[in-house]
């Protein structure tokens, strides 16, 4: 047998393995996009509504904005910060995570809130009770708060968030010490929020994207790092290692498809080639989906080729199993895989992102060219991204859905402080900070069903420890969830 028929049988055979985990399978999306909405519900900080589902939470955190850090913010005056979301398994409020998370949902409800049926409405809510917060954060002129609560603190703690007794400090950048990525981003947020909130309630979107545009002028004359500025409050938990260039554009071309104007259009243009990192997309690097989007907005390149398409396809090409030019692993049952903790992030941004793009190259009638005569449909990515959503809800070597509360096996020992601690309901009395500490290490079960929550997954090979001490696999965030509301969408509708 000669190289090149071995070569065409790995290639085939490593196709099956990865694409064969959507033969035969039928998993009920609908369902799974409805608890991966409710998750958000099991995440808000605040007073809760009325309408609050996961009723074992209570109100937390009704005092944010009280204790503000004067270092950096001069003003007196105490500033209502009550609301948002906390990130993932932690009671602090990081705004960078929170605000790309938002941007993401908003985008799904965009391209996809035609296939979320009854299920919009509770994306709508989900999205406004972050929009509802980032105009509180951007409120006083001059500064952006980007932060509520000290992370050291707050993880040496396993508290409810009902019963936080930490200092709750606020954070704020401005333009003596600048945080154009997360002002930026919480541009950009605003921005597509605005869209979405359009046709449901025009007056809230015309004030979103006002602010859109007053806090994306705060990011782009004051350029900086919020890294720089706030070092260790932010850092290493998340800290700015892709730099801010990239927030800045992604937040203009949000803008540009908010308001059609010739200013972002020109910003977009002048300032793409600061974004590079073709093949990566999530809270600290927005490249590809940039050139994703921009794909999909008209008029953005005065030239009749786009850049923006090429390295959209050039996306494509970094993470599909077959290609030349492929940057990811895959495991053996088939998982995208990249170093570094919370994996699931990167499968459910890739998975989405393919998704968009696909539709895109459905219109158009044309493939991806990867090289080496490698050619990708957008039924190719299509099935791509549909391995990755089966696998995560449980067609995977385990047979265990990653998905909380989805299917007969799911994770029991999620790193995540309120699920792990009985509720209010059932323990009315404070659980102080290290009177949580028994919980944490017990081998029981958590006490509350986070329902929806993805966790951080499995390891490249495959295997997964339920253990809430392995937080780098076992914690949900809301960057790994936002993506896949849109993605379980789209197969809501599309079922092949």
């Amino acid at each position: 047998m000669g190289f090149i028929q071995r070569l065409v049988i790995i290639v085939i055979g490593s196709l099956l393995c990865l694409i064969g985990t959507s033969i035969g399978l039928k998993h009920n999306y609908g369902d799974a996009l409805k608890k991966s909405i409710l998750f958000f519900e099991g995440q808000r900080s605040g007073k809760l509504p009325q309408t609050q589902r996961m009723n074992w939470r209570k109100d937390s955190a009704l005092q944010d904005g009280s204790q503000i850090d004067h270092t950096l913010f001069s003003a007196s005056q105490q500033v209502d910060l009550v609301g948002g979301y906390y990130d993932a398994g932690d009671n602090v409020k990081f705004n960078f995570p929170m605000a790309f998370s938002t941007t993401v949902l908003a985008w799904s409800v965009i391209e996809f809130g035609k296939s979320m049926g009854p299920d919009l409405k509770n994306t709508l809510d989900a999205i406004g009770w972050a929009t509802d917060y980032f105009l509180k954060v951007t409120s006083v002129p001059g500064f952006v708060f980007v932060q509520v609560g000290e992370p050291y603190k707050d993880h040496n703690c396993w508290e409810r968030p009902e019963d936080m007794d930490q200092p709750r400090i606020s954070y704020a950048v401005s333009k003596d010490h600048p945080g154009s990525e997360v002002s930026a981003e919480i541009a950009a947020a605003l921005a597509a929020a605005s869209i979405v909130f359009r046709k449901h309630h025009p007056d809230y979107s015309t004030r979103l994207l006002q602010r859109a545009r007053e806090v994306f002028d705060f990011a782009d004359k004051y350029r900086g790092s919020y890294s720089d500025s706030l070092g260790s409050t932010v850092c290493p938990f998340y800290c700015d290692f892709g730099g801010y260039q990239d927030e800045l554009v992604w937040a203009a071309a949000w803008l540009l498809k908010a308001t059609k104007l010739h200013y972002y259009r020109d910003y977009v243009n002048n300032n793409i080639v600061n974004v590079k990192n073709i093949g990566e997309f999530g809270w600290d690097t927005k490249d590809a989906g940039i050139n994703v989007l921009l794909t999909k907005v008209r008029h953005v390149n005065n030239s009749s080729y786009s850049p923006f398409l090429a390295n959209a396809d050039r996306f494509v090409c970094a993470v599909l199993p077959e290609s030349p030019s492929r940057s990811v692993q895959y495991s053996k049952g088939g998982l995208l895989f990249r170093p570094g903790g919370s994996n699931m992030q990167h499968v459910t941004a890739a998975s989405f992102l393919l998704l968009v793009h696909s539709s895109h190259l459905r219109k158009l009638k044309r493939k991806v060219d990867c090289g080496s005569n490698i050619f990708a449909s957008p039924k190719r990515l299509r099935q791509l991204a549909r391995s990755q959503v089966d696998y995560i809800l449980g067609h995977n070597p385990l047979n265990l859905s990653y998905m909380v509360g989805y299917g007969p096996k799911f994770p029991l020992r999620i790193h995540h402080r309120a699920s792990s601690l009985p509720s209010l309901v059932n323990h009315p009395g404070q659980i102080h900070c290290k009177e949580g500490s028994t919980y944490f290490e017990s081998q029981n079960p958590n006490s509350n069903l986070l329902v929806g929550a993805v966790v951080g997954g499995p390891d490249i090979n495959d295997s997964y420890e339920d253990s809430r001490a392995d937080f780098a696999h076992s914690e949900p965030t809301t960057y790994i969830n936002a993506p896949l509301v849109g993605a379980l969408a789209f197969f809501n509708r599309h079922r092949h």
